[in-house]
This record gives C-alpha cells, structure tokens and sequence, in this order.
C-alpha cells in the first residue's frame, strides 16, 4: 500500500535574489519529494529566481512574473498587485486602518518602511486556497508570516524569523498577535532568538534556532563555472554581496573606500546586488570621485566566480540575522571582514577565521588596509573560513519532526 505523501506549503513574500529566497530553495531541494507533497505561494506573485524553483514543487500563484520587484517594470507590476490585493476578499475599511495604524507606529520611530507598510494588507488581499495543509511553514516575516497564521489550513503551523526583529522595524502592534497562532518558531541564529524574544519573551518554550541551509559543494563547483570579473583589472579586489538597501551600510563603505584611495592603495570595491538606494549611491560615488573605485555590478545570477576571484569579501552591515553571503564566501575561502553586529558576530570567530570591526568607515579601512598588506594573514583567515561545514542533515530534521 502506498503511503500517502504529507502536504507542505511554504509562503514566502518575494522570490528576489536575497539570501532567504536562496535559503528557502536550498530547503525545497533538500526535502525528499517521495515523502512530501510540496507547494510554494510567493505573496507578492513576484521574483526573478523563480527559474530556480526545484521541479518538484508546485507553484500555487495564478499568475507569475520573473521581473523583480527593484526593475522599474517590477515596481509596477507590484503596484498592481498591491491595488488587487486592496480589493480581493473585501475588508476594505479593515485593510486601509491597517495601513494607516501601521504609518502612525512608524511617523512615531522616526522611520516610515514602505514594505512594512503594506504587509498585514497584502496578507489579508492576497488568493485563499480551500486545500488543507499538514504544515505550513511562514518562510518569512511580515506578509508570509501574517497569511500563514491567518488565511491558511494546516494541522500545523511553523514560521522562520531571518532578522534582529527590533532593528528590522517590526513591533507587536504590526504583528496583532500573528506569532500566537505558530506550533514552532524558527530563527536562523542564537542572536535572532534572543532578539526576537525580547519582543516575544512568552514563545522562548517554541522558539528555537535553525541554521540555513548551504549546499557547499554546490557552491564550490559553481565557482569553477565561466564568469567573475570582466574588467581586466590588475589591483586587489574588494567584494560585497547583498541588497542595495539602509541595512547593507554601503553608505559606510563608499567613505571607506575613499579613505583606501586616499591613502595610496591599489583596489576597486565591487558590489552585487540591487536595490532601492541605487540612485542615493550612485551619488555618493560620483561626489566622492569614486566611479572607477566603487563599482555597483547589479545582481548575477551566479555570484560564485566573484567570491573565488575576489582578494576580500567585505559585509559591513548595520544587522543581520545570517548571512548567506558570509556562508558562501566562508566556502570559497575568503578573507572576509565583517561589522561587529546582530548576525554577523555569530559567523566569525575573530582573527581566526575572519575579521569583525566597528561600523565606521576608519575602522572598515583599516581592516581592509591591513588584510591587503598581510598576504599571508588573508590566506590563513581564508583556509581556516573554508574548513566550517554546514549541518544540513540535523537542520532538516528539526522541521520534519513537528509534522
């Protein structure tokens, strides 16, 4: 007799490439399609890895786009979708308060966050499935997080938390008690559980770290593959992987390269990722003489030959809660420099297998300035970066067991 496969759903806002989309796919693969039945709804019907998506999972949006939601045809296709959202399942009054409540909390913190904004709305607007579900897993806060607890069918209920919940810009009042309906609440480093339960001090009983998933041999044969850096440039490179957003800091890094110029050394700053702060930085770049210095490439679809062909990976943020970026280029052997923050103090153990330092741009510069002199330091960070495993196997295992 054959066993009937288990129903997975997993909800996520966005399928853009960021380190918890590339997170959520890893998991997707990882999960034995003999065993579940496997389906993804993406809130905002958005993403331009969804070319990644395992054959295995089905995809339960209507309607797609590959466009990410940072192209400027992105950006109105996501407009439309947030118009529908206002007006499918009704609730109109409901839905406007929301988005109102929330601005008022944010004009009160001093920091208005569009995204944030519109989440509880998107939740409430976004398609209902009549399916039951044996769990459904929240791959992400906010909207995801909002339409698991609320609008979905599952015996059970599990949600990740990928950041410092308070740094984020999240509070309770946005939450309206959404974290009450979870059976289990993931988050992907000791530090991220701590911070989440300062906030959610009652869920510490249901709260428990789960690390990302990293296929590294994956990583380390995708390296090997055409691509990296096409500039012929003979210097020492400097890398930076992630989002052009307030919390990369790359404002920081912009002064810190121009301090590493100012001082003599021979090196381009090259960054991957898009985002909303293209246009602020690109500025910031032109006013500090820095356009051939402090290169913005956009997001690639395979980062990996630049990590390998990189003499430093830099990720100087204001929070994280685990990078992948750090995970990869730990992978692929990089001397790697990180700001002694939520997240990243939890990947690095300094001066052994990495460098942490404050979020300044001196202290960024120095760092780098000392690493490009030390040949031989970079080299030994880097081996000893290479040899940390990833525990996958124990990682899966604490999700499968609650179904």
């Amino acid at each position: 007799m054959t066993r009937k496969k288990k129903k997975l759903l997993f909800v996520v806002n966005t399928l853009g490439r960021a380190g918890a989309e590339t997170a959520l796919l890893e998991l997707l693969r990882q999960l034995d399609s003999q065993k579940y039945e496997l389906f993804l709804y993406v809130i905002l019907g958005q993403g331009e890895m969804i070319g990644e998506l395992p054959p295995h999972v089905k995809l339960l949006n209507s309607s797609f786009s590959s466009q990410s939601v940072l192209t400027k045809q992105g950006k109105r296709l996501m407009a439309g979708t947030i118009l529908r959202c206002f007006f499918r399942n009704g609730g109109f009054v409901s839905k406007l308060s929301s988005v109102l409540k929330n601005l008022r909390i944010m004009k009160r913190k001093g920091r208005i966050q569009t995204d944030k904004l519109l989440w509880r709305m998107l939740s409430d607007g976004s398609q209902r499935f009549l399916m039951r579900f044996d769990m459904a897993v929240a791959y992400l806060e906010g909207a995801s997080a909002y339409y698991t607890a609320e609008h979905v069918n599952a015996d059970r209920k599990c949600a990740f938390v990928h950041i410092d919940y308070k740094s984020a810009g999240y509070t309770r009042e946005m939450d309206q008690g959404c974290w009450e309906r979870f059976d289990q609440i993931f988050t992907v480093s000791d530090e991220v559980r701590t911070h989440f339960l300062e906030a959610y001090p009652e869920y510490a009983s249901k709260t428990v770290t789960f690390q990302n998933l990293i296929d590294q041999e994956t990583v380390r044969r995708r390296a090997e593959e055409k691509g990296g850096f096409q500039d012929h440039y003979s210097g020492m490179r400097l890398l930076t992987v992630g989002r052009l957003t307030y919390q990369k800091a790359y404002d920081i890094a912009i002064d810190a390269m121009k301090l590493l110029k100012d001082s003599g050394y021979q090196a381009r700053w090259y960054v991957l990722g898009e985002g909303d702060q293209r246009s602020m930085l690109e500025k910031k770049i032109a006013a500090a003489g820095l356009e051939e210095d402090f290169i913005l490439l956009g997001a690639v679809s395979n980062p990996f030959p630049y990590y390998a062909q990189a003499d430093l990976y830099i990720h100087a943020t204001r929070f994280e809660g685990k990078s992948i970026a750090i995970q990869e280029a730990q992978t692929l052997g990089c001397a790697v420099i990180a700001s002694d923050c939520n997240g990243n103090r939890e990947q690095i153990s300094d001066g052994v297998d990495g460098i942490l330092c404050e979020l300044t741009p001196r202290a960024v510069a120095d760092s780098a300035a000392m690493l490009l002199r030390d040949e031989e330091k970079r080299k030994r960070l880097g081996q000893a970066a290479s040899e940390k495993k990833t525990a996958q196997k124990e990682e899966l295992e604490k999700l499968l067991r609650f179904l």
